[in-house]
């Protein structure tokens, strides 16, 4: 080392000390990722404002009710959520009597969003259903929504995943106090 240059013993300790710190950054990152990063399945909540609208048409026997709803999400990840159009469908025992359009939002990182969207319920399905009466003598109606919501996950703003959130609700209609109760599943697939 007498001309200034460094020893190839100096360029071997320098390259060793840049690999250990690399191993270590990627060893947090890892920790980061699966403890505090971890994706959580979003929770999504289903709350009915009542009828809209009611439309009979005169040329055909269908009936159709209009019932203002809002859905409420609330993303408890790190990672904001961008999902597309979607529809969500409402089924009364296996039969889809009613849908409705869900369109494409914004969900921000660790924040709650209410969305408000109208399911059109399709009365005349309900109505042939054979089991409509024992339902109704038994006091509640039990119907279920099913939802895809696809899209983009962002984790501070640097990482892009696509992801989906698959969203079953059953929902119970009862009759007498009239009111409705929705509990909600959900499960996020990256």
């Amino acid at each position: 080392m007498a001309n200034g240059k460094p020893s190839r013993r100096s360029h071997k300790l320098c390259c060793a000390v840049t690999a250990i710190f690399f191993v270590i950054i990627v060893i947090v990152i890892i920790t980061l990722f699966f403890t505090i990063f971890k994706p959580k399945d979003p929770k999504i909540s289903l709350y009915p404002e009542g009828i809209k609208n009611i439309d009979f048409s005169a040329l055909t026997p269908n009936v159709t009710l209009s019932l203002g709803t809002v859905i409420a999400i609330e993303n408890p990840n790190y990672g904001s959520f961008k999902y597309k159009n979607t529809t969500s469908y409402v089924t009364y025992h296996g039969e889809v009597v009613g849908e409705a359009t869900i369109e494409q939002r914004y969900v921000p990182a660790r924040h709650k969003l209410n969305i408000t969207t109208s399911v059109e319920l399709k009365a005349g399905k309900l109505l042939i259903s054979p089991h409509l009466l024992s339902d109704f003598a038994g006091g509640s109606l039990n119907l279920t929504s099913t939802a895809v919501l696809p899209g983009k996950v962002t984790v501070l703003n640097i990482f892009k995943f696509h992801a989906t959130v698959y969203n079953n609700c059953n929902i119970s209609v009862f009759i007498t106090p009239q009111t409705v109760e929705s509990i909600c599943k959900t499960k996020l697939k990256l």
